[in-house]
């Protein structure tokens, strides 16, 4: 068999492949703003799984992870630099994540030692809204959000979605289902953290309340809070956005997999109209 001969390559495409703390992201990464520039859910779901490394054994579970979207994360090639201090029942973890020598994003994670307990039955729950989403295979409608451009995503090509709740044609809350339909890493298992912070960046895009055609609601920063450990490969989101005319908004998410609630998932948003951003 000739070099011409060969047969074509066979391993799956990944978000990210990464040669120690050097990281090279694929058009799979690009979110829907700009086609130079990733989604959050891409490098959000990279810096859980650079926390999760940091962890000095077994038996650490993501328990927070705060992003800050410094700038527009390029499709380009990455670095990162982690510091990280541990205790007997947690690690705190700082991640910079610069494209040359700017930071792009800067993450603090927070991983905690498992300790399986006993906990009585009668718990008072929160305020939360704790009722099941449809399950993944009852819901067959995709996610597909009025304004946004077709192409090689993030959100379209890496990430399944299967709508649960709402309208999306619509402003307004939703719910929805995501998996990651590729490998995060390419050569590494994704893991459930990992899930729920490629899923988690989806809340403002899930519950929109602008036109994305007239306006820009991108979310600077992301802070995620798992109190269990997701189950399954589908993370659930129910998304509700508020918003100002003074240009700042919020997204609150409630994260479940399919046995229930998991965390929460907070995005401050800068909306600004697209003719004044151009």
């Amino acid at each position: 068999m000739t070099s011409h001969d060969r047969a074509p390559e066979t391993t799956p495409p990944a978000v990210y492949t990464g040669e120690g703390d050097a990281w090279q992201p694929d058009t799979l990464s690009r979110g829907p703003w700009d086609p130079r520039a990733q989604h959050g859910g891409a490098p959000a779901a990279l810096l859980a799984h650079i926390a999760e490394c940091a962890a000095p054994g077994p038996g650490w579970q993501l328990a927070r992870l705060t992003l800050e979207l410094v700038r527009p994360v390029p499709v380009a090639p990455l670095v990162t630099r982690t510091q990280s201090q541990a205790s007997r029942a947690t690690v705190r973890v700082g991640i910079d994540l610069l494209a040359g020598d700017t930071v792009v994003a800067r993450a603090h994670a927070l991983l905690l030692k498992t300790s399986p307990l006993t906990l009585p039955t009668n718990l008072p729950a929160g305020d939360a809204p704790r009722e099941l989403l449809p399950r993944p295979e009852d819901c067959t409608e995709r996610l597909r959000i009025p304004g946004l451009p077709d192409g090689i995503s993030f959100h379209q090509t890496a990430v399944e979605s299967r709508l649960a709740q709402g309208d999306i044609s619509q402003p307004g809350a939703g719910a929805a289902w995501f998996r990651l339909a590729v490998p995060l890493v390419r050569g590494v298992a994704t893991s459930p953290a990992m899930r729920a912070a490629a899923a988690a960046d989806f809340g403002n895009g899930l519950s929109w309340v602008l036109p994305p055609t007239d306006f820009l609601f991108s979310n600077a920063d992301l802070s995620l809070n798992l109190f269990r450990v997701p189950e399954g490969e589908w993370i659930g989101l129910r998304a509700s956005t508020e918003m100002h005319g003074d240009g700042a908004g919020l997204t609150v998410s409630h994260l479940y997999d399919t046995r229930g609630l998991i965390g929460l998932a907070t995005q401050t948003l800068v909306v600004r109209e697209r003719a004044a951003a151009a």
